[in-house]
């Protein structure tokens, strides 16, 4: 069993719960996954596994992920809150892509550091930060401008 599979069962056992197939199953599909995920879609994964486990069962699952520190909320700009794993990486922030929603970690030290030097000219100390940064990827800035110039094409043909 994965180390961090182990440490959420540990999680589970000192909260006095039961670790079930179904929390594991939820929790492994959670750590293998790539994506930053709603509830709604790790849900559309687990049950291809087990067809039995329940949207409830997700939900409760990922709080525990997240009260044992795994996992963490994100809020990425649309309506549904986000999951994101909280263990092995450094801190990130996120491109958003608000055409296809395509995300994007990135990690800038200049970026880091201004964030710093604000809260301390402010006299304010810095606990977390969430940076999330809005526009189009490239591919759908590329498809715009592509449909745009078509339309401009269009338009000057037919007057």
């Amino acid at each position: 069993m994965d180390k961090f599979l182990q440490t959420f069962a540990r999680y589970v056992l000192d909260k006095k719960l039961n670790i079930t197939a179904q929390r594991l199953t939820i929790a492994e599909s959670f750590f293998k996954s790539e994506k930053h995920l709603t509830a709604e879609e790790l849900y559309l994964v687990v049950k291809n596994f087990d067809p039995s486990i329940g949207q409830t069962t997700v939900y409760r699952t990922l709080k525990l992920l997240c009260d044992s520190g795994l996992a963490r909320e994100i809020q990425l700009g649309n309506t549904s809150i986000n999951y994101e794993k909280n263990y092995d990486t450094e801190h990130h922030d996120h491109l958003i892509c608000e055409s296809c929603g395509k995300i994007i970690e990135v990690t800038d030290q200049s970026i880091e550091f201004l964030q710093n030097k604000l809260a301390e000219k402010h006299g304010f100390t810095l606990t977390t930060h969430v940076l999330n940064l809005y526009g189009l990827c490239k591919e759908c800035h590329e498809n715009r401008e592509h449909l745009l110039n078509n339309k401009k094409k269009y338009f000057l043909k037919k007057y």
